[in-house]
């Protein structure tokens, strides 16, 4: 029994099945503006997203599809799943938003597009959640589909191999928008770095950077490299590597890095892991007696903002990005877009990945 899952229904009769739970309240009013498909490997998956729908539901109007998948399971097996996730519109009127889940085992997962992926609304864009490790099932006839592919880099084992993977799919794939978590974990600290430099003080100050240090959780050493590929984009910073410099290092839970500035500087940066930060816990960044800082305390619901120099020191707190992903995935419902700042700096952070 999936009560969570709603009522079991013939793969074949989904259709059929969806217009009677229509039909069984005239009050429910079904609403759809994307098709959001989340896909798990994970034991236990369609019961954790069918919870994860009726949170993100209460703000993004969709046909979810929920796909979980045993791929090493000796029986062959489809089956289906139909509920409504229901919410009370200016307290009177119940707006719903249709689920179907699927559970796939076996050979059965060959029959995924064909099965599954016949059911989404044909007229609605198509936001696919992976999660977990990208698997074969990350094939051309799956991808071929997608509108926006949302992943969270930080759950696989081997980034370098599976960014490679979403790389070929974005250019097999002119309509794929990539989506990144771990992207999205660092926007209020990229916010804030902005904020600061709108400081005159801090902006004087970023032609003569010595030294940035990133501290992340061990987790989200991903978060961390793209939000230093991000500072070495905008700032226009050359690779230490492409100009003979000191290679990156690794000493322990920490990586150093070495860069220069346009005006031919050099620049160290350092990524420092600790198990008791936050994904994201400080950015530092030191040129000559200018100090800035974003930082933010484990489990803390705000960071603080920093600029320290001679008479001059400002402080004030920021709002932080939410540790959960189905915050992040609502987050980026809510933001839509091309994602053209991510895909400009994804090359950087694929080059420093390597190192």
């Amino acid at each position: 029994m999936h009560p969570e899952l709603g009522r079991e229904v013939p793969v074949g009769g989904i259709d059929k099945e969806l217009h009677k739970l229509w039909d069984e309240d005239e009050a429910r009013t079904n609403a759809s503006l994307v098709n959001l498909a989340v896909y798990s490997e994970k034991p236990g998956s369609l019961e954790e997203n069918s919870r994860a729908m009726q949170e993100l539901t209460r703000e993004h109007a969709c046909r979810a599809i929920l796909i979980g998948i045993d791929r090493d399971a000796s029986e062959t097996s489809i089956k289906a799943w139909i509920t409504a996730h229901c919410h009370l519109s200016h307290g009177q009127k119940s707006v719903c938003c249709e689920q179907i889940a699927f559970a796939l085992s076996g050979r059965a997962t060959g029959r995924l597009r064909n099965t599954v992926f016949a059911h989404l609304n044909s007229d609605l864009p198509l936001i696919l959640w992976w999660q977990g490790e990208l698997s074969p099932i990350f094939s051309e006839r799956f991808y071929s589909l997608i509108d926006r592919f949302v992943f969270d880099s930080s759950e696989w084992s081997d980034p370098l191999s599976s960014f490679a993977k979403v790389g070929a799919a974005m250019e097999g794939s002119s309509r794929m928008v990539p989506q990144d978590l771990s992207w999205t974990r660092s926007f209020q600290f990229r916010v804030s770095v902005a904020a600061l430099f709108d400081d005159p003080v801090a902006q004087n100050a970023l032609d003569a950077v010595e030294f940035v240090e990133i501290r992340h959780h061990p987790a989200h050493r991903v978060t961390a490299l793209q939000l230093l590929s991000w500072l070495a984009v905008q700032a226009k910073w050359r690779d230490g590597l492409e100009l003979g410099l000191a290679d990156a290092r690794h000493d322990g839970n920490s990586q150093s890095f070495s860069f220069e500035l346009a005006s031919g500087a050099a620049l160290r940066a350092k990524l420092v892991a600790d198990e008791a930060s936050s994904p994201l816990g400080s950015l530092m960044i030191e040129a000559g007696d200018v100090r800035v800082e974003v930082v933010r305390e484990a489990g803390s619901s705000y960071l603080m903002r920093r600029i320290v120099a001679p008479g001059h020191t400002t402080e004030s707190p920021g709002p932080v990005d939410s540790d959960h992903s189905v915050d992040a995935v609502g987050e980026q419902l809510s933001r839509g877009g091309k994602n053209s700042l991510y895909r400009k700096i994804l090359p950087r952070f694929q080059e420093l990945l390597r190192q």
